[in-house]
């Protein structure tokens, strides 16, 4: 694979992870409508590394706090604001487990990466966005979290392990379904992504590892460079502009490319 589709791949994965577009679904019509390699696992892994690098480094505080809180947690003890966090996010990030497991054996992960899958779930699943940021209320914050929230956000967020739903998408859908504020909304969202990337990025590196040479890890590291700093940008621009603007500009977004995916689809 040549430096020059590594940085593209880098770039759309960084972009797209946290804006409610889906990065999988992007990853996944790169080679399909551009006639490009596909990339596979190792440059996946990669790249979902410079995003969780991105993610940590924005949210360093309550990283840190779950971080601490996770030595509480273990001990049994959920005393601590962040022991707290750390245990509704562990609690959020079960039902996407159990869901990938079940696609994996399945094989059904497979059957649905497809240009027509991709449309309908941008399609849909952009729909379903709009519904929620219009009608959800503002009552709500990323204090207000409770179990019960955790559970339903975390059942919203195994959905997006169709390809073209959007994790942070669908994971902001049910939250602001909920009653939390955009802002909120989506830092609840992006928080939730670190262990759910940890757990998917944790298992493709197991399967991959023993293909990597050094010339391949070099170009790895690049693309996790490229992913980071683009996944960076991303989430600093999106959390600006959600101070003033809704999420309708993603929602037009998707609904266009999901017609036009469809179109191509079934033309």
């Amino acid at each position: 694979m040549s430096t020059f589709q590594l940085l593209i791949l880098a770039l759309i994965q960084g972009i797209t992870e946290f804006l409610p577009i889906s990065s999988s679904g992007h990853l996944i019509l790169l080679p399909s409508l551009t006639g490009m390699e596909d990339q596979g696992q190792v440059v996946d892994v990669a790249t979902h590394v410079g995003t969780l690098g991105a993610v940590i480094l924005y949210f360093w505080r309550d990283v840190r706090s779950a971080a601490v809180g996770t030595t509480r947690l273990a001990r049994g003890r959920i005393d601590t604001p962040g022991a707290r966090l750390a245990w509704l996010l562990l609690i959020a990030t079960i039902p996407v487990i159990l869901f990938g497991l079940f696609l994996k054996i399945t094989g059904l992960n497979d059957q649905m990466r497809s240009i027509a899958v991709i449309g309908w779930t941008m399609l849909i699943f952009g729909i379903v966005l709009y519904w929620a940021d219009m009608k959800g209320g503002h009552s709500k914050t990323e204090q207000d979290w409770t179990l019960k929230d955790a559970v339903i956000m975390g059942l919203w967020q195994a959905i997006a392990l169709i390809p073209g739903t959007s994790r942070s998408g669908i994971t902001i859908t049910g939250a602001r379904q909920l009653g939390y504020g955009r802002e909120d909304a989506a830092k609840l969202a992006m928080l939730m992504s670190i262990p759910t990337i940890l757990a998917s990025g944790g298992l493709l590196l197991l399967e991959v590892i023993g293909t990597i040479t050094a010339e391949v890890a070099l170009d790895l590291s690049l693309a996790a460079a490229m992913s980071f700093v683009a996944a960076l940008l991303a989430l600093v621009l999106m959390m600006r502009l959600l101070k003033s603007v809704s999420f309708t500009p993603y929602v037009i977004y998707r609904v266009i490319l999901g017609i036009i995916l469809l179109v191509i689809a079934y033309s």
